[in-house]
């Protein structure tokens, strides 16, 4: 597994950055509407974003009107090599399945 892989998941362990995820799936939100939405303080969530932000989970911008306010949005790679990742990982198990399966049927 992959540093980014590791810190992917360790980002998403979090069920606030899960509330997050899912709402920035719907569309780019500013970081209060998305601290409102979660029911964290600004400094709470401006540390979670920091850390999705680091991870590579999102993206922010600022919009041309006014350079205080912060946009966040979905960056799709981290997730995209996280789905490689569980495919991978399903195929080995159910590999391993299959065999335990034809193994205990030759015993019986």
């Amino acid at each position: 597994m992959s540093a980014a892989l590791d810190r992917t998941l360790a980002a998403l362990a979090d069920p606030h950055r899960r509330q997050v995820i899912d709402l920035l799936r719907e569309r780019p939100r500013p970081a209060g509407e998305l601290a409102r939405a979660v029911g964290l303080s600004a400094p709470a969530m401006s540390r979670h974003l920091k850390t999705l932000r680091q991870t590579g989970l999102v993206e922010e911008s600022h919009p041309a009107f006014d350079a205080r306010v912060r946009i966040y949005a979905l960056r799709p790679q981290p997730m995209v090599e996280l789905m490689s990742w569980l495919e991978e990982s399903e195929k080995l198990w159910s590999a391993q399945l299959m065999a335990l399966k034809a193994h205990l049927e030759a015993e019986t």
